[in-house]
Protein backbone atom coordinates (compact mmCIF):
# COMPACT_ATOMS: atom_id res chain seq x y z
CA UNK A 1 0.00 0.00 0.00
CA UNK A 2 1.38 3.74 -0.54
CA UNK A 3 0.83 5.04 2.55
CA UNK A 4 -1.48 8.16 1.57
CA UNK A 5 -4.75 6.19 2.87
CA UNK A 6 -5.99 4.93 5.59
CA UNK A 7 -7.57 2.06 4.03
CA UNK A 8 -4.72 -0.82 4.21
CA UNK A 9 -6.09 -4.35 4.49
CA UNK A 10 -2.67 -5.70 5.44
CA UNK A 11 -2.17 -3.10 7.96
CA UNK A 12 -5.43 -3.69 9.32
CA UNK A 13 -4.91 -7.75 9.43
CA UNK A 14 -1.29 -7.04 11.33
CA UNK A 15 -3.43 -4.63 13.51
CA UNK A 16 -6.04 -7.33 14.16
CA UNK A 17 -3.20 -10.13 14.74
CA UNK A 18 -0.86 -8.81 17.32
CA UNK A 19 -1.10 -9.99 20.05
CA UNK A 20 -0.18 -8.52 24.08
CA UNK A 21 3.24 -8.78 24.52
CA UNK A 22 3.98 -8.80 20.44
CA UNK A 23 6.23 -6.27 18.55
CA UNK A 24 4.22 -4.81 15.06
CA UNK A 25 7.91 -4.41 12.66
CA UNK A 26 7.09 -1.89 9.98
CA UNK A 27 10.37 -0.51 8.35
CA UNK A 28 9.57 3.38 8.11
CA UNK A 29 7.05 5.43 9.56
CA UNK A 30 5.67 6.35 6.46
CA UNK A 31 4.14 2.61 5.59
CA UNK A 32 2.50 2.54 8.62
CA UNK A 33 1.13 6.50 8.51
CA UNK A 34 1.20 9.55 6.92
CA UNK A 35 -1.15 11.52 8.73
CA UNK A 36 -0.57 12.68 12.73
CA UNK A 37 -4.11 11.72 13.10
CA UNK A 38 -4.09 8.02 11.47
CA UNK A 39 -0.67 7.36 13.47
CA UNK A 40 -2.22 8.46 17.06
CA UNK A 41 -4.95 6.55 16.48
CA UNK A 42 -2.64 3.18 15.11
CA UNK A 43 -0.09 3.74 18.76
CA UNK A 44 -3.40 4.28 20.76
CA UNK A 45 -4.16 0.76 19.07
CA UNK A 46 -0.86 -0.61 20.04
CA UNK A 47 -1.17 1.06 23.43
CA UNK A 48 -4.25 -0.40 24.24
CA UNK A 49 -3.09 -4.12 23.44
CA UNK A 50 0.07 -3.87 25.09
CA UNK A 51 1.93 -3.84 22.09
CA UNK A 52 5.51 -2.38 20.94
CA UNK A 53 6.28 -1.03 17.69
CA UNK A 54 9.46 -1.23 15.64
CA UNK A 55 10.28 1.25 13.06
CA UNK A 56 13.23 0.11 11.10
CA UNK A 57 15.65 -0.70 13.65
CA UNK A 58 14.06 0.92 16.12
CA UNK A 59 11.64 -0.60 19.08
CA UNK A 60 9.01 2.16 20.76
CA UNK A 61 6.37 1.40 23.49
CA UNK A 62 3.83 3.89 22.63
CA UNK A 63 3.07 3.06 26.47
CA UNK A 64 6.13 4.57 27.90
CA UNK A 65 5.41 8.47 27.87
CA UNK A 66 8.83 9.84 26.65
CA UNK A 67 8.57 7.27 23.50
CA UNK A 68 5.11 8.02 23.14
CA UNK A 69 5.90 11.34 23.24
CA UNK A 70 8.62 10.98 20.39
CA UNK A 71 6.43 8.81 18.44
CA UNK A 72 3.94 11.57 18.50
CA UNK A 73 6.53 14.09 16.60
CA UNK A 74 7.90 11.42 13.86
CA UNK A 75 4.57 11.51 11.87
CA UNK A 76 4.61 15.27 12.21
CA UNK A 77 7.63 15.25 9.83
CA UNK A 78 6.61 12.30 7.80
CA UNK A 79 3.21 14.25 7.30
CA UNK A 80 5.69 17.42 6.39
CA UNK A 81 7.37 15.06 3.96
CA UNK A 82 4.56 13.62 2.11
CA UNK A 83 3.16 17.49 1.34
CA UNK A 84 6.57 19.06 0.32
CA UNK A 85 6.78 15.90 -2.68
CA UNK A 86 3.42 17.01 -3.60
CA UNK A 87 4.01 20.36 -3.60
CA UNK A 88 7.38 19.42 -5.95
CA UNK A 89 5.08 17.24 -8.22
CA UNK A 90 2.51 20.36 -8.89
CA UNK A 91 5.48 22.86 -9.51
CA UNK A 92 7.36 20.34 -11.76
CA UNK A 93 4.06 19.62 -13.71
CA UNK A 94 3.44 23.50 -14.18
CA UNK A 95 6.70 24.15 -15.19
CA UNK A 96 6.47 21.13 -17.72
CA UNK A 97 2.77 22.39 -19.25
CA UNK A 98 3.90 25.75 -19.31
CA UNK A 99 7.01 24.60 -21.25
CA UNK A 100 4.93 22.14 -23.81
CA UNK A 101 6.40 19.10 -22.16
CA UNK A 102 3.71 17.96 -20.15
CA UNK A 103 0.87 16.41 -23.25
CA UNK A 104 0.13 13.12 -20.98
CA UNK A 105 -0.22 9.94 -23.22
CA UNK A 106 0.75 10.01 -26.60
CA UNK A 107 -1.06 8.32 -29.40
CA UNK A 108 0.28 5.02 -31.13
CA UNK A 109 -0.47 6.33 -34.42
CA UNK A 110 0.51 9.63 -36.09
CA UNK A 111 -2.37 11.72 -37.75
CA UNK A 112 -1.53 9.84 -41.04
CA UNK A 113 -1.75 6.59 -39.98
CA UNK A 114 -4.93 6.88 -38.16
CA UNK A 115 -6.38 8.63 -41.52
CA UNK A 116 -5.10 5.57 -43.42
CA UNK A 117 -6.63 2.78 -40.77
CA UNK A 118 -9.97 4.63 -41.27
CA UNK A 119 -9.62 4.59 -44.81
CA UNK A 120 -8.62 1.07 -44.75
CA UNK A 121 -11.32 -0.13 -42.76
CA UNK A 122 -13.86 1.86 -44.97
CA UNK A 123 -13.20 -0.44 -47.78
CA UNK A 124 -14.69 -3.53 -46.02
CA UNK A 125 -11.53 -5.25 -47.26
CA UNK A 126 -9.68 -5.43 -43.64
CA UNK A 127 -10.83 -7.32 -40.30
CA UNK A 128 -9.80 -5.23 -37.12
CA UNK A 129 -7.73 -7.92 -36.34
CA UNK A 130 -6.01 -7.55 -39.61
CA UNK A 131 -5.21 -3.63 -39.52
CA UNK A 132 -4.20 -4.36 -35.48
CA UNK A 133 -1.46 -6.76 -37.34
CA UNK A 134 -0.80 -4.36 -40.15
CA UNK A 135 -0.33 -1.26 -37.60
CA UNK A 136 1.36 -3.05 -35.14
CA UNK A 137 -1.09 -2.27 -32.46
CA UNK A 138 -3.68 -4.05 -30.13
CA UNK A 139 -7.11 -4.61 -31.81
CA UNK A 140 -8.55 -2.21 -28.60
CA UNK A 141 -6.35 0.85 -30.40
CA UNK A 142 -8.32 0.36 -33.74
CA UNK A 143 -11.51 0.52 -32.16
CA UNK A 144 -10.60 3.96 -30.14
CA UNK A 145 -9.03 5.26 -33.36
CA UNK A 146 -12.21 4.52 -35.54
CA UNK A 147 -14.11 5.64 -32.92
CA UNK A 148 -12.17 8.53 -32.37
CA UNK A 149 -12.15 9.45 -35.87
CA UNK A 150 -15.81 8.75 -36.35
CA UNK A 151 -17.10 10.89 -33.75
CA UNK A 152 -14.76 13.74 -35.05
Amino acid sequence: FTGTTRAHPGLDQALTAVREGDTLVVPKLDRLARSVPDARAIADQLRERDVKLALGRALYDPGDRWEGCFFNILPTFSEFEADLIRMRTREGMAIARAKGKLRGKQPKLSDRQQRELCRMHATGEYSISDLAELFSVSRPTVYRTLNRRLSS
